[in-house]
């Protein structure tokens, strides 16, 4: 098994951390792992992308350019990484702030309703993990159980008491997916 995945947005949304927390996951199922940030010099408001690749076999490189799965959290990275879907790969779309549709029909493509959903969680900050929860559920690249305790050690102890927000978040995710 090897997955590649590249999750995309503006910084703020939480995109390096998604890809810390399916680092992280993997690492826990004792898969190798590569996470791989990028950001512009302005963080918060400006791009931000990672790549993230889960294999059974130890991975060359942790450059994605073709991925299983894309996430797009706003719509420059859906723009700029549909074409990085593999075909039969899997596109996930914030469709709380992206106003167009998938221009390619060879993808599975799974609009969430990110934002929409963490806040009916009480959970406003959640719309990556409910991205997150979508995207595990059409691509279920590590166990759920394993992502939970991988969402708690990202948090950390100064940011423990939204444990309870995300994992409500995670879970509506994986149950829009499912539709």
């Amino acid at each position: 098994m090897k997955e590649t995945l590249i999750i995309a947005g503006f910084g703020g949304q939480g995109v390096l951390s998604m890809g810390k927390i399916l680092a992280y996951s993997g690492v826990m199922q004792d898969f190798e792992v590569t996470w791989m940030p990028s950001y512009g010099p302005e963080m918060r408001g400006g791009t931000a992308n990672c790549s993230v690749i889960v294999s059974d076999d130890p991975v060359a490189s942790p450059l994605v350019d073709m991925a299983d799965c894309v996430v797009a959290m706003n719509r420059p990275s859906l723009d700029k990484f549909e074409s990085h879907v593999k075909p039969g790969g899997v596109l996930v779309i914030n469709s709380s702030i992206i106003d167009r549709k998938a221009e390619r029909d060879d993808i599975q493509v799974v609009y969430c309703h990110g934002n929409g959903i963490a806040e009916s969680v009480g959970n406003p900050k959640g719309a990556n993990v409910a991205i997150l929860g979508a995207l595990m559920e059409k691509a279920p690249v590590v166990s759920n159980e394993i992502l939970g305790e991988a969402i708690r050690i990202e948090l950390g102890e100064k940011k423990a008491k939204f444990l309870e927000g995300n994992m409500k978040a995670l879970e509506a995710g994986e149950a829009a997916a499912r539709g």
